[in-house]
């Protein structure tokens, strides 16, 4: 049903290939636009992105630790070190959003 189909990146001009099974996954995902980037560019900008986003400090609720997270921590919701976040997620105890009350303004 699909064939690789060769595309031209708009950032560095490089012919790249769009293979089957990359518009395979685009397809499964809804995604309707072919890539414009190859996917070196494509790596490079998000990487750049990371760098310029903010981060907060924290404290992590389940070790301790000092921490970084790229989001503004909510009082009274749990955040986990990058190291803790990896193992509960190993584990399978990371708690799911519906586990985690929401908290309400008073």
């Amino acid at each position: 049903m699909y064939e690789d189909e060769k595309l031209v990146c708009e950032d560095c001009g490089k012919e790249f290939v769009f293979t089957a099974g990359e518009q395979e996954f685009y397809a499964e995902k809804g995604l309707v636009n072919k890539p414009k980037r190859c996917p070196e560019c494509r790596q490079a900008r998000r990487k750049q992105h990371r760098k310029n986003r903010k981060m907060f400090e924290t404290v992590c609720s389940k070790c301790g630790a000092q921490t970084q997270v790229p989001f503004k921590p909510v009082p009274g919701r749990e955040v986990f070190c990058r190291d803790c976040f990896k193992q509960m997620q190993e584990d399978g105890t990371l708690p799911t959003r519906e586990s985690v009350e929401t908290p309400t303004e008073e």
